[in-house]
């Protein structure tokens, strides 16, 4: 076993605004960064793995800031529908009929492989069975958000609505400070899914717990007539009367915000997790991404589910995010591609209440992934802008977390992927024989 990683001779992009430095060492340390600097100043260790990274860009690991990970499952089960048909007549089906812990483990480790694989290296999840999905992310050696799921209905797992706030309480009382890259939070599935009463005690539980509140919101046009009782004349408004918007809040997809709207979640400090892809999927619409950062709002960006996506490809995901906002404005400056990037680094964790990852520097935490720069489509380099738009998770040779090495030379070292696999074919071949494919 070695005591600390060295990755020597790389290009480096330290944050995302940042200048790129050519031959480049970082050195990490009982998982952080110790010291990163050109080659010129290297003091080589005792006992250390070493990483030739020539060739290669070292940057800091992406952040994903909203995923369903078990729904790897229903991956292709109902596409080209809209979000009511979709939701209600396929995803909510399927979930009472096949989502159990042990098909939360393998299809949550499934997402991690595949997030792994593309370059995340912190994703905020948020499902039923979270206890299951936080083992899955525990022995892929992924950082997360882990959101148990709060619905007034019965779900997989809380079969009485009456018990899912003091289910969620449970939740975060087994996980909070037990692992060091696990973070349980609470998820609130949408206004339109939950009472008042029960927004404001899930909302009570993390403020009063300390961990992050993850909930949908204006993610249609029509979600506002879908609320049972609203105390205000939009999903944002009818949030801020129930006192819900505040620096712990985490609002998903935002698609559908007037500039009332905006200027709330400005004012109280609540954060955004942007979908794109999903939105687009589902024609929901496109979210007023350059309108919120103007006004300082704290901008994340998520894949969403499988399901709704179907990849969970981060790089696939700032393309479309920027050029959405492109033909959205009609303005080729509205989002650039540095800014798509802050989005899964610096300010995605900014969003997720840990802005000491999203970047690499002596003392943070040691969470960097490598990419291969000899391929065609990335040649010639000249600067991070073609990550954006001309890369892809494919790319990705090696990823470290924890300053422990979990992908290298692009093979999964942290789990058996095969056996994942297998397990996961197993689980679809129940949902929909017709359909699994070995």
């Amino acid at each position: 076993m070695y005591d600390s990683l060295l990755i020597t001779d790389c290009l480096l992009l330290q944050e995302s605004q940042g200048p790129l430095l050519p031959s480049a060492y970082i050195l990490c340390e009982n998982g952080k960064i110790s010291s990163i600097g050109p080659m010129t100043e290297l003091r080589r260790p005792l006992n250390m793995k070493e990483i030739n990274g020539c060739g290669q860009l070292a940057l800091p690991g992406l952040i994903n800031g909203h995923n369903h990970c078990a729904m790897t499952l229903f991956r292709g089960l109902a596409d080209d529908l809209e979000l009511g048909t979709w939701l209600n007549d396929h995803i909510f089906p399927a979930e009472a009929a096949h989502v159990n812990a042990d098909m939360v483990y393998w299809c949550s480790k499934l997402a991690a492989a595949e997030m792994l694989l593309s370059g995340t290296t912190t994703v905020a999840d948020a499902y039923f069975f979270e206890d299951a999905a936080i083992r899955a992310f525990a022995d892929s050696g992924m950082r997360a958000v882990a959101a148990h799921g709060v619905i007034d209905f019965p779900a997989p797992g809380v079969p009485d609505p009456t018990k899912n706030i003091w289910t969620a309480a449970q939740f975060i009382d087994r996980h909070l400070g037990t692992n060091p890259l696990i973070t349980p939070a609470v998820f609130a599935h949408s206004p339109y899914t939950c009472s008042n009463n029960t927004l404001q005690e899930a909302k009570k539980l993390a403020n009063d717990q300390g961990v992050p509140f993850f909930i949908h919101a204006a993610e249609t046009r029509h979600e506002q007539g879908l609320i049972a009782t609203p105390l205000g004349d939009s999903p944002i408004r009818h949030l801020a009367a129930l006192n819900l918007l505040d620096q712990n809040t985490i609002l998903v997809h935002c698609v559908w915000l007037d500039d009332a709207d905006l200027q709330l979640i400005a004012k109280s400090g609540a954060k955004i997790v942007a979908c794109p892809q999903s939105n687009q999927k589902l024609a929901s619409g496109s979210p007023r991404i350059s309108e919120m950062l103007a006004l300082g709002i704290q901008v994340g960006l998520g894949t969403d589910g499988c399901a709704s996506n179907n990849s969970l490809d981060l790089f696939r995901e700032m393309d479309i995010l920027a050029k959405g906002q492109k033909v959205r404005t009609l303005s080729a400056t509205a989002l650039t591609a540095r800014q798509a990037l802050a989005c899964t680094t610096s300010q995605g964790a900014a969003v997720l209440g840990q802005p000491n990852l999203g970047r690499l520097s002596p003392g943070s935490p040691a969470d960097l992934i490598m990419i291969n720069l000899k391929h065609p489509h990335l040649q010639p380099f000249y600067s991070q802008d073609t990550l954006v738009y001309s890369a892809s998770g494919a790319d990705i040779t090696n990823v470290i977390i924890n300053g422990r090495l979990v992908v290298h030379k692009r093979q999964i070292i942290s789990f058996d992927l095969q056996e994942c696999l297998r397990q996961v074919r197993t689980l679809a071949k129940l949902l929909s024989p017709s359909k699994a494919e070995l």
